[in-house]
């Protein structure tokens, strides 16, 4: 399968048991060695961690501990011909993130959420990764008076920055999201992240990575998210997936909904590329309905999707586009565009 230079991968979390805000789990767990197993199977050449995906109870074992499991990953890894994309700490599970992690009312518990983020700096650099990904999920709240946005928003600086002296070759990609599990958000979108990033102390250490439904769970286009981020050089990673409106994050296979829009996602990367800047992570799940046995289909779904519209985007008459543009003809435009992908 050639994959013009793009690489690809997703995490564990993506070969998933079926359960929904609505219900429990319908399938049973895989594995991590069976779910390593079926990677390059699918096309795959890069594993997403959590730090606990690696290291499993990582808060009950020492530094040494640590350091040892991760290495065994790593060369799990390596077994399998694969590799680490990024490591993100799990901060969101934990009794002491209920109130947030970097921006909880409580400095003990802060302090927990920073020595986390240190022992996940840790695990990626045992695994041979310098990215670790931010998805900062508690850090919002449920009532505004509760906390104050202002001094949240200087909190998470403070613990980038503190991230960023602890590891001097950590890259943070910080990961937006408008709602779920908190109701109101302190980094919703691509704009708040990239702000946050040029005010830590080190900018050139600190980019984005893009989620498709959670640019559309804010009410935007993940393709102008893409290129917002792109134009500063600051996409270091991308969540591809669908979303069926404005309901719970769905984690759809990417292109199920709206073809279009997928469409536009790839062209827009390929045509700044992307290839030579990051891989190309999918974060889908089956749907529900789907049985153990055939609870993979949404991750070669996703990557072949991605190639097919690659080949799409590239074989786009970029000429008769052009004369389009200059003409303004819009309408025309769109049916040029919805020709081809009907092909």
């Amino acid at each position: 399968m050639d994959k013009y230079g793009y690489r690809f991968s997703f995490g564990p979390w993506n070969i998933h048991e079926g359960a929904d805000p609505f219900g429990p789990p319908v399938r049973p767990t895989w594995d991590f060695e069976v779910k390593l197993s079926v990677y390059k199977e699918l096309g795959f050449d890069a594993v997403q961690f959590h730090d606990d995906d690696a290291v499993p109870d990582l808060n009950d074992l020492s530094p040494a501990q640590i350091g040892q499991q991760a290495r065994a990953v790593r060369q799990k890894l390596a077994d399998q011909g694969l590799v680490a994309e990024f490591v993100a700490p799990r901060l969101w599970e934990h009794p002491k993130t209920i109130d947030g992690a970097y921006t909880s009312n409580n400095p003990q518990e802060r302090s927990y959420a920073i020595d986390r983020s240190k022992k996940a700096a840790d695990i990626a650099r045992e695994l041979g990764t310098d990215l670790m990904v931010l998805w900062l999920a508690r850090e919002g709240t449920y009532m505004r008076e509760a906390k104050d946005a202002g001094r949240a928003a200087h909190q998470l600086l403070e613990a980038i920055n503190t991230l960023l002296e602890y590891d001097p070759d950590l890259r943070i990609a910080i990961e937006p999201k408008p709602n779920e599990p908190m109701d109101l958000a302190y980094i919703p979108t691509m704009g708040h992240a990239l702000a946050l990033g040029f005010q830590t102390q080190d900018p050139g250490r600190v980019g984005v990575l893009m989620e498709s439904a959670h640019s559309i769970l804010a009410g935007l286009d993940p393709v102008d998210e893409i290129s917002f981020a792109m134009a500063f050089g600051k996409l270091w990673g991308v969540h591809l997936n669908d979303q069926n409106g404005l309901k719970f994050d769905q984690d759809r296979s990417f292109g199920s909904v709206d073809l279009r829009r997928a469409f536009n996602q790839v062209r827009v990367l390929d045509e700044n590329r992307y290839w030579e800047v990051g891989m190309v992570g999918l974060d889908v799940k089956a749907v529900r309905t789907q049985p153990n046995e055939l609870a993979t289909k949404h991750l070669r779904n996703s990557l072949h999707m991605f190639l097919k519209l690659l080949q799409l985007a590239r074989s786009l008459d970029r000429e008769a586009v052009d004369e389009l543009i200059v003409a303004r003809d819009y309408e025309e435009l769109d049916w040029l565009i919805l020709s081809h992908l009907m092909g």
